[in-house]
């Protein structure tokens, strides 16, 4: 199974860009599909997720500018970022919770490659 995330780049602050993560692989089934982002000398943070029955979560510092969705048919979560701010600065990643063929009954987390965004002010 391997995940690629596409879709960063730089942007003047108050503009937008869409994230993209496609699976790819022995895929069964994908459960949970989430965003995490990671700026220089912080840890790894959940910025948005979204469960198979389609409810989300973000967090409290890109509610309102951020939306993330799904289409189970292509195996690809993105994640629409508006309003963006200097510090959403961060190499952003993709993480979905997958079932493979052959071993339906359980699921591991997989990651994508993150792709870098960066907001100018």
């Amino acid at each position: 199974v391997q995940l690629q995330a596409s879709g960063g780049g730089l942007v003047q602050a108050g503009g937008s860009l869409r994230l993209s993560c496609a699976a790819s692989g022995d895929i069964f089934r994908i459960n949970a599909m989430a965003w995490y982002r990671q700026s220089p000398g912080k840890q790894r943070e959940s910025v948005a997720g979204i469960t198979s029955g389609g409810g989300t979560n973000y967090a409290d510092s890109v509610k309102g500018r951020f939306t993330i969705s799904r289409d189970n048919a292509k195996n690809t979560v993105y994640l629409q970022m508006d309003s963006l701010k200097p510090e959403d600065t961060a190499v952003y990643y993709c993480n979905m919770r997958i079932a493979r063929f052959g071993d339906i009954w359980s699921s591991n987390n997989y990651w994508g490659q993150g792709t870098l965004v960066t907001v100018s002010s």
